[in-house]
């Protein structure tokens, strides 16, 4: 069995350290592909159909809309066989307290019963929020690791962090 590395980032304008920049790739992005590069495993990255505005604020209210209303928005097929995989490492930004509305739809098409998920969330401060507490209610059959906090500013130098994360699994 190998490891599955899915994540949901955004590139674009993006909050850094208290200010708005914009990043050419998203950090959850950046922590994703360096998991694989440290665990191996196979990246599928999942993209909303319906994009999220380019503008950082407006984007922020689209996500809150979607979290008060419970939405599950639709996402790119992915071309994935989930029973090739036994651990799951889930990479997403914390929005709003939690994972992403679409991280939550595809949480909910693929069937996790007996996988073990290691979510992975950036922030800018606001640590893992209530997303493991929301992950174990959707995947009630997975086992969910207590997962690894990035600062998203310091996305790009999180080696040391991943790599010791990954060596206590």
């Amino acid at each position: 069995m190998k490891n599955l590395i899915v994540y949901f980032s955004r590139k674009g304008e993006n909050y850094v350290s208290g200010a708005i920049k914009t990043l050419e790739k998203g950090n959850t992005a950046i922590v994703a592909e360096k998991i694989q590069a440290f665990a191996g495993g196979d990246l599928a990255e999942i993209v909303p159909v319906k994009e999220y505005s380019s503008s950082y604020y407006k984007c922020i209210e689209e996500a809150k809309t979607e979290l008060h209303e419970n939405a599950r928005p639709k996402y790119r097929p992915l071309d994935i066989d989930i029973t090739q995989y036994d651990k799951v490492f889930l990479c997403y930004p914390n929005w709003w307290g939690t994972m992403p509305m679409c991280v939550c739809t595809f949480l909910e098409d693929f069937d996790l019963s007996g996988k073990k998920i290691y979510p992975v969330c950036t922030n800018e401060g606001s640590g893992m929020g209530s997303s493991i507490r929301d992950l174990k209610r959707i995947c009630k059959n997975a086992e969910v690791d207590a997962g690894l906090s990035i600062h998203g500013a310091r996305a790009s130098v999180s080696d040391g962090a991943i790599k010791e994360y990954l060596d206590a699994l």
